[in-house]
């Protein structure tokens, strides 16, 4: 998996912005696919620290296709930004300004 095979997709929900980037990752013929994501708020420079919530696929979870990975992707941000997520919070973002 390389920086350059991830296709982005971008949504925005509830004031933030969830990215997804699909994978597909070698070797897996069942489950090809995986994604990372982040979520930031519009206009955010995420290079920046503190200015956006990373998330990825948990282990070696994977995906039959890469709508089906973005899809999960999209879910997971969601969650972030909802605070029902168990690990990531957007708090940060909020108390901090970014």
């Amino acid at each position: 998996m390389s920086e350059e095979d991830t296709r982005w997709q971008m949504v925005e929900y509830e004031g933030f912005e969830i990215h997804v980037g699909t994978l597909l990752r070698s070797g897996d013929k069942g489950q090809p696919c995986t994604y990372v994501g982040y979520v930031c708020h519009p206009g955010a420079d995420v290079k920046l620290p503190g200015h956006s919530v990373a998330f990825h696929a948990d282990g070696e979870e994977g995906f039959a296709s890469e709508q089906e990975a973005a899809a999960e992707g999209v879910h997971v941000g969601r969650s972030i930004v909802d605070g029902t997520h168990p690990d990531l919070s957007v708090l940060s973002l909020v108390t901090s300004g970014a």
